[in-house]
């Protein structure tokens, strides 16, 4: 029996974003926290968010009576950020929600990535639910959207 859906979900997750045409070229995908590298000037992080201690945070249940079988919901934490030299704020502000219409619609079911909502196969669903602002001026403009991306999965007994 697979113990949580959590490693493959956010394996997948990473390779969905990473595999966006919109993202491929102008946005660095990185997995869990990296050091700042200020020459990316827009980047998603999956699995971690500023001043969040948990990079997913889960719970578990059994299905049904009998123990066969478990339903585990998570929440996978992720931040967007678009940094500049200037200080227009309103830029950095349009440009990190831009980021994040392309991470829903990369979660979204088309007729290329039919398992997208699933996250590949490795959830029953996944979806975009929850996310905060922040702005800042320092050696720039910075905006920074702390996004969550629910999933929800079934544990079975191996056969």
């Amino acid at each position: 029996m697979v113990t949580s859906r959590v490693p493959a979900a956010v394996a997948a997750l990473l390779d969905i974003l990473r595999a966006a045409p919109s993202l491929a070229d102008s946005v660095h995908i990185e997995d869990g926290p990296t050091a700042v590298n200020l020459t990316d000037n827009d980047r998603v992080y999956v699995g971690w968010q500023p001043n969040s201690e948990a990079a997913v945070n889960l719970q578990q249940d059994f299905n049904a009576a009998g123990a066969r079988t478990r339903d585990e919901s998570f929440i996978i934490n992720c931040y967007a950020e678009s940094r500049a030299g200037d200080k227009d704020m309103s830029l950095r502000r349009n440009r990190v929600f831009e980021i994040l219409a392309v991470v829903e619609d990369a979660l979204r079911a088309t007729d290329a990535a039919p398992t997208a909502p699933t996250l590949n196969g490795t959830v029953l669903w996944a979806h975009l639910t929850a996310g905060d602002l922040h702005q800042e001026q320092r050696e720039g403009s910075i905006a920074g959207l702390n996004f969550q991306v629910s999933c929800f999965a079934r544990l079975t007994q191996s056969p």
